[in-house]
């Protein structure tokens, strides 16, 4: 029995996973749906803290499943061109393995988002000291950044669709951050088929801050394979050079002549291999950050969805999964190599060591404000 099994034709094998991927993406189906929010545990953190989940579904039957830990966006449906909805991010389905550690799947990720070189800036005239959790380099936070964290919910109705809104206040210190951050997401899930973002943060005293949402999307369905034929196009002329850490050089270079040009449409596999290990690198978008504006457009011709990125942020970071191994089993599968990618709207990696760069510095009486909203549609 087993020998005869090993022996199948290898379409056979192919033919039956594309079976699987096709019944998980009609675990929900579209239609006109009343506008709905449900509220329930999705555990305990090993402290003995409840973790809920918020379930938001608008009125095509698109659903949003976020849980209070890390702010995670655990399933996203999205129809693909035949009106079916498949979860199109990656993630898991029980507290247990977000705890035992993970690539940041659907976190937020803060106090700041992406690389301080070697952990340390100067902010009026004080050095400051951050945990290394990334080879040389401070990564997302540190140990326990706000994508670790439990954060108070609120759940609301608005004109544009469903919503939750998420607090977590950070306190002075914490991850050798200085002054106390009182940071606010909003997670809408707007009838126009968006899942809008909005960022809110006040200090008492000056602090860095980047946030960003870490979600690995895969427009075929999590668990579907990889998204090396997803076709990329990024509004941007220019990205930041880094070296061997991921820490930028501090130039802004042309994309021009290089297998980092999306600004015409290219399937990600088409020049991957041109790049050392993968990409993982900023854009600087062509927008400036001076006002909500289209960053990049993902397409799946696999499926039909598209996926518009909107941002007010200066910069986009492209990363395509280039670390998972195949090792984390998620609610669509194993996650293999380029299992799925990240368009994190932020500023740029190292900002605070940068002058050149736009600063990330907050002040206090001033308010860090961002929106990013991740736009999906079928063709």
């Amino acid at each position: 029995m087993t020998s005869s099994v090993l022996r199948w034709p290898a379409v056979v094998v192919v033919l039956v996973m594309l079976a699987s991927c096709t019944s998980r993406q009609e675990l929900i189906t579209g239609g006109t749906t009343p506008v709905k929010i449900r509220k329930t545990e999705f555990g305990k953190t090993r402290d003995g803290q409840t973790v809920e989940l918020y379930e938001l579904t608008n009125r095509n039957g698109m659903v949003a499943k976020i849980i209070t830990y890390g702010g995670i966006v655990t399933e996203l449906y999205a129809p693909d061109r035949n009106g079916r909805l498949g979860n199109v991010v990656l993630g898991f389905d029980n507290l247990a393995q977000y705890e035992a550690g993970h690539p940041y799947f659907g976190a937020i990720t803060g106090r700041v988002a992406n690389r301080i070189a070697k952990g340390r800036f100067v902010l009026n005239g004080v050095e400051y000291t951050l945990a290394v959790n990334n080879g040389p380099n401070h990564l997302h936070g540190g140990i326990k950044g706000f994508d670790k964290r439990i954060w108070k919910a609120r759940a609301m109705e608005t004109p544009a669709g469903p919503a939750v809104e998420l607090n977590y206040v950070s306190p002075d210190g914490e991850e050798g951050y200085p002054g106390e951050l009182n940071t606010f997401v909003t997670y809408t899930l707007t009838n126009d088929n968006e899942l809008r973002i909005e960022y809110r943060a006040t200090t008492n005293r000056a602090t860095p801050v980047n946030l960003t949402h870490h979600g690995y999307f895969n427009l075929a369905g999590a668990g579907c394979g990889d998204i090396l034929d997803h076709v990329l196009q990024i509004n941007a002329d220019r990205y930041t050079p880094v070296d061997n850490t991921l820490i930028p050089l501090g130039e802004i270079a042309p994309v021009k002549g290089t297998p980092l040009d999306f600004t015409s449409p290219h399937a990600i596999g088409e020049r991957i291999a041109q790049v050392p290990g993968g990409y993982d690198h900023n854009y600087v978008l062509n927008s400036g950050g001076t006002k909500l504006a289209h960053a990049a457009t993902l397409h799946c011709p696999r499926t039909g969805r598209v996926m518009e990125t909107w941002t007010t942020e200066p910069g986009l970071q492209l990363y395509t999964g280039n670390f998972l191994d195949g090792t984390l089993k998620g609610n669509g599968g194993v996650y293999g190599k380029h299992a799925g990618l990240c368009l994190e709207a932020q500023h740029f990696p190292d900002s605070v060591n940068r002058p050149n760069f736009p600063s990330i510095i907050l002040e206090p009486g001033r308010t860090y404000v961002q929106v990013t909203v991740y736009r999906f549609y079928a063709k």
